[in-house]
């Protein structure tokens, strides 16, 4: 679907159709070439240091071909970011609900999904930042789905509260906390490493906790 700013933007995919619907589990995305050579050039170069004729080089086609399938370079971005959030979304509502009625575990479910994600698709998450060299209207449209994931933790932490599972008096300043802990994880993790993404999430499943004022580590 083309969208009036010359984005090119779809409904979000089936839940894990690769996966079977597991959360933790993480198969290649599927990207077309065009897509893949795209993603490398803008992890590479960041959004203004990438070009439609690199992209094109890169995939060995032409910029016209670029042009009639994304319109022009944001759209080729957008696509790139429909690909990565509709992933993260379908993995933070299902590892949500797999948490069942208990806060603590909802909540170290949630940020183990959202960790797994930056460290898994890390190329995808190290584009985040470039959002901001987006159109305004792209800009709020992701800034509302980011805010739907941080209601949803907002939400999972005031439940925590009113349980006594956890300790903090400001629920929604402390989902916001621990969210930005998770997206800066995209800026510094890269394979081959001393920890693995499984090393990772639950470290920060721990740390989220601790955030939240739970005084035990992350449940299993």
């Amino acid at each position: 679907m083309s969208r009036g700013d010359g984005a090119v933007v779809g409904p979000p995919g089936p839940a894990g159709p690769d996966e079977g619907g597991d959360w933790r589990r993480h198969g290649e995305l599927e990207l077309t070439p065009l897509l893949s050579a795209a993603l490398e050039a803008f992890y590479e170069n960041g959004f203004h240091g990438t070009t439609v004729r690199d992209i094109a080089r890169r995939h060995g086609q032409t910029v016209p071909s670029i042009y009639y399938h994304h319109q022009n370079k944001e759209g080729v971005f957008v696509a790139l970011l429909e690909k990565a959030t509709s992933d993260l979304e379908w993995r933070v509502r299902t590892a949500a609900e797999d948490g069942g009625d208990r806060p603590d575990r909802r909540l170290a479910y949630v940020v183990e999904a959202v960790v797994l994600h930056m460290t898994r698709r890390w190329k995808l998450a190290a584009l985040e930042p470039e959002q901001r060299h987006l159109s305004a209207r792209v800009r709020r449209r992701y800034a509302e789905r980011r805010r739907d994931v941080e209601r949803l933790v907002s939400g999972i932490v005031a439940d925590g509260v009113r349980c006594g599972v956890f300790t903090t008096p400001h629920p929604e300043e402390t989902a916001r906390a621990v969210l930005g802990m998770c997206q800066f994880v995209g800026r510094w993790f890269r394979p081959g490493g001393s920890l693995t993404p499984e090393d990772v999430a639950a470290r920060y499943a721990d740390l989220a906790l601790a955030t939240a004022g739970a005084s035990y580590p992350a449940p299993s």
